[in-house]
C-alpha cells in the first residue's frame, strides 16, 4: 500500500525516560510504515533543555504557533532530585507550563474507554472530561524560604509610580511564602474555550473554585466565567439544550462521583492538573487518559497526560523488559494526525487515525494488553505483553484494517 501523504508538518515534541523509548517504538511500529511522516523536530529531552538554556521549550511553542498542531512525549520537570541526577545547570520550569502560557490554551482531557477496563467509580457511564486553565497560579509562582522572623507583603507599583501594598504575614520564625499570578485575558481565554469546547462537544459545563476562601483570586474567576456565559453563551447554551453551573469545588467532587459522566469539568490550573489524575486513575489508568490543549487562535498540542514513567525507565536501562502502556501515547498522535487531516482536508490521515485508535482498543478487548490493565481488567484469560510486543499486535490489527498484505 501506498503511504499516507502529509501536506504540513506536525510539531514533534520529544521527551524524556520510557515515554521517549515508547515514542521511538510508536514511531517505528505504526506511523513510519504507513505515513509519509511530515514533522518538524524538538528535542524537549531534559538535558537539550538544559544545554540550550530552555530556549527549545519556546522555540517547539512558537512552531506549534505557526504549523497549528503539535504532539507531545512526555517530559520531565525537574525537583531538586532530578537537579543532581542530571547535573543541571538550573531548576527548569515545566515545559508544559511554559508551552501553555505561550499558546494561551486550555486542556481538555478525557479517559479512554474501552470494554474489559470498567470505572472505580459504578455510577460513571460516560467519560469526564477535564478542561484545565494552562496559565499561571502555582505553575508560573514566585517563592520564598524565609530564614527569621519579618514581615511578607504583597506590592504593587503602578506604571505611575504610585504604591500599595497588602501583608502576607508577619512571621515570628523561619517559614516559606508563595506569590500567585493570573491575567484577565488569560481567564478569558479560558472561559471562552470551556464554553465553545462545550458547544462543539453538546457536553454541560461545571465551573468549580472555591470562592468562599479565596474571596479574590478564585472569586475573579467565577466573575469571568459568569459575565462572559451571560453576555455571549447564554443564549447558544439554551439553544443547543446544555447548561453551565458554577460550584464549590468540593460540592463539585462530591456531584462528580455521584453522577453518570458525560460533561465537561472546568478547574484552575493545579485542581485540574489534580482532578485529571484523578480521573483517569477512577476509569482505570493513567495511561488511558488523552490530552489536548486548544487555543483560542487555534493551535493545537496533543500530548499523554501522565508522566515519565521513571521507575520502568530504570528497569529498562538495566537490560529488563517492561510492560509500560502506550496508548495515551498513541491516542497523541492519533488525535495529532486527526487534527492535522482535518486543517489539510487529508480525510485518508483522519481514517489513518481513526484506525490506529480501534486497532489499539481492539488489541485490548482481545485480552492482549500491557500489566497496568490486566491488574484491573474485567475479561478472563488475558494475555499480559511487553510494551514491544503490544505495539507489534496493534501493527498487526492496524495492517489489517488498512488492507494491507
Amino acid at each position: 500500500m501506498d503511504k499516507i501523504r502529509m501536506t504540513t508538518p506536525l510539531v514533534e515534541m520529544d521527551g524524556d525516560e520510557m515515554t521517549r523509548i515508547l515514542w521511538r517504538m510508536i514511531k517505528e511500529e505504526l506511523l513510519e510504515p504507513f505515513v509519509e511522516l511530515k514533522t518538524e523536530y524538538y528535542d524537549l529531552g531534559l538535558e537539550n533543555r538544559d544545554r540550550t538554556g530552555d530556549q527549545v521549550t519556546v522555540d517547539s511553542a512558537e512552531a506549534t504557533k505557526k504549523y497549528k498542531v503539535a504532539v507531545k512525549c512526555a517530559t520531565i520537570t525537574p525537583n531538586a532530585a532530578r537537579m543532581e541526577e542530571y547535573h543541571l545547570k538550573e531548576m527548569w520550569k515545566s515545559p508544559n507550563g511554559t508551552i501553555r502560557a505561550l499558546l494561551d490554551g486550555t486542556v481538555f482531557r478525557a479517559p479512554i474507554i474501552v470494554k474489559g477496563i470498567e470505572p472505580y467509580v459504578k455510577t460513571w457511564k460516560k467519560p469526564i472530561t477535564l478542561a484545565r486553565h494552562a496559565y499561571g497560579d502555582v505553575y508560573k509562582a514566585s517563592e520564598m524560604v524565609i530564614p527569621g522572623p519579618g514581615r511578607v507583603e504583597l506590592v504593587y507599583t503602578a506604571e505611575d509610580g504610585s504604591v500599595s501594598s497588602e501583608t502576607v504575614h508577619e512571621f515570628k520564625g523561619a517559614g516559606i511564602v508563595q506569590g500567585m499570578h493570573n491575567l484577565d485575558c488569560s481567564m478569558e481565554s479560558f472561559a471562552r474555550s470551556c464554553f465553545q469546547y462545550a458547544l462543539d462537544t453538546r457536553q454541560d459545563l461545571w465551573f468549580a473554585a472555591k470562592d468562599t476562601i479565596s474571596k479574590k483570586y478564585d472569586h475573579h474567576f467565577k466573575d469571568v466565567f459568569e459575565e462572559i456565559y451571560e453576555k455571549e453563551y447564554r443564549a447558544k447554551f439554551e439553544a443547543s439544550g446544555i447548561t453551565y453551573f458554577y460550584t464549590l469545588i468540593d460540592d463539585a467532587i462530591a456531584r462528580v462521583i455521584k453522577s453518570e459522566g458525560g460533561f465537561i469539568w472546568a478547574c484552575k490550573n493545579y485542581d485540574g492538573d489534580v482532578m485529571s489524575d484523578m480521573v483517569a486513575t477512577a476509569f482505570g489508568s493513567l495511561a488511558m487518559m488523552t490530552s489536548v490543549l486548544v487555543s483560542p487562535q487555534g493551535y493545537y498540542e496533543y500530548e499523554a497526560a501522565h508522566g515519565t514513567v521513571q521507575r520502568h525507565y530504570y528497569q529498562h536501562l538495566e537490560g529488563k523488559s517492561t510492560s509500560t502502556n502506550p496508548v495515551a501515547t498513541i491516542f497523541a498522535w492519533s488525535g495529532a494526525f486527526r487534527k492535522r487531516g482535518e486543517l489539510d482536508r487529508l480525510p485518508e490521515l483522519c481514517r489513518f487515525a481513526d484506525l490506529l485508535e480501534r486497532a489499539s482498543l481492539e488489541t485490548i478487548e482481545s485480552g492482549k494488553m500491557t500489566k497496568d490493565l490486566a491488574l484491573i481488567t474485567s475479561l478472563e484469560n488475558v494475555n499480559v505483553m511487553d510494551s514491544a510486543d503490544f505495539i507489534r499486535e496493534i501493527r498487526t490489527r492496524l495492517e489489517a484494517l488498512l488492507g494491507c498484505e
